[in-house]
């Protein structure tokens, strides 16, 4: 098998260009060759800040065919097409043993890219070998964008399954980018009532709309919107999908007396509250952060059986060696991507 190639975080704003082993993948391992790469927010905070993800998570949403297989392993073949998941609950750790198997210490640092048989990189690359239990096998029903948009399906029907809202519950999405998008189809998809979606860009409250979506508003417009929805109540359930610490208190705010605040956007600094505001209304504050296996497992589910559009968040596909220009533009704030993809198969530019 010949060498491939990979790109990873060597320091703020720096990229380093690697060679992927040749070699055949020793026992419970198979080697995928990728196929297409989603760049996730975290991705982008990684690149900026330098030093702050594992090498395996930067290029964490990936999908790809199985190119080689080791020994010992079932239900895999070559030539098969997969995604990179995390594997199902141990059994073993302290958590599985103490009876709590969603919280599976395993699958959580298989998520995190901090376990033991984390690849050295991520998926900005030709070709990844991971353990076989890392990889799910995708329905013949799912393109290959699809495929590559399997996991931020994943992070949100995870969130919204912890969430288990009441049937017809009023709510709030803060954020139209691909985490709250996907978060406000699920959330429908599981019974929400009245739903605003709130979001700065133009371009994503159109997308937003053509999702199917009839309140979507600028955040400035959002307090009269919520008020007019909810008779100044505020919502049973807010998604908060931006992760920009500043709006940590005011997401809380907007969430009526024993209402629920649920938090996907990851912020990457400290954030003030008034935990006698939270104490007095009663909220309660779910926080979400990756998934297990059986969320893979239900968001494939909903993606073939087209009760979620994933395809219609994906607005470009680059080339590795664009990765670097295409990390700039989306920490910038001026780019009107939603979810983008990189084809590492994609030539060169001159």
């Amino acid at each position: 098998m010949s060498a491939g190639r990979y790109l990873a975080v060597a320091g703020p704003r720096e990229l380093r260009a690697g060679e992927v082993s040749g070699a055949e993948p020793g026992p419970g391992r198979v080697t995928v060759d990728i196929t297409y790469t989603g760049i996730c927010g975290t991705d982008v905070h990684g690149y900026t800040d330098g030093h702050m993800l594992p090498p395996a998570v930067f290029g964490h949403e990936w999908t790809g065919s199985v190119s080689a297989v080791g020994a010992g392993v079932d239900g895999l073949r070559v030539g098969q097409r997969v995604v990179g998941a995390v594997g199902p609950a141990c059994g073993r750790c302290r958590q599985c043993v103490a009876g709590h198997a969603r919280h599976c210490d395993t699958v959580f640092a298989e998520a995190n890219g901090v376990d033991a048989d984390a690849p050295p990189h991520g998926a900005f690359a030709t070709r990844v070998q991971v353990t076989a239990r890392r990889v799910i096998p995708v329905p013949e029903s799912l393109s290959a964008v699809e495929a590559a948009l399997v996991e931020p399906a994943t992070v949100t029907f995870h969130a919204v399954r912890r969430v288990a809202a009441e049937y017809g519950s009023t709510t709030l999405v803060q954020g139209a980018g691909p985490i709250g998008l996907l978060t406000a189809q699920h959330a429908r998809n599981a019974g929400a009532g009245p739903m605003i979606i709130s979001e700065p860009s133009a371009a994503r409250r159109t997308l937003a709309g053509r999702l199917g979506f009839a309140h979507v508003v600028e955040p400035a417009d959002l307090p009269a919107a919520l008020d007019e929805l909810t008779a100044g109540m505020g919502a049973d359930v807010v998604y908060e999908c931006s992760g920009v610490p500043s709006l940590f208190q005011p997401s809380a705010e907007l969430v009526r007396r024993g209402g629920t605040l649920a938090l996907l956007g990851y912020p990457l600094e400290n954030s003030s509250v008034s935990y006698g505001d939270w104490q007095s209304r009663e909220l309660t504050v779910i926080g979400s952060l990756a998934y297990q296996h059986e969320d893979f497992v239900g968001a494939m589910h909903a993606i073939a059986a087209r009760r979620i559009d994933v395809a219609a968040l994906h607005t470009g596909t680059f080339g590795l060696s664009s990765l670097k220009d295409v990390l700039d533009e989306l920490d910038s704030g001026r780019s009107e991507h939603t979810k983008v993809l990189i084809d590492p198969n994609q030539p060169d530019r001159a």
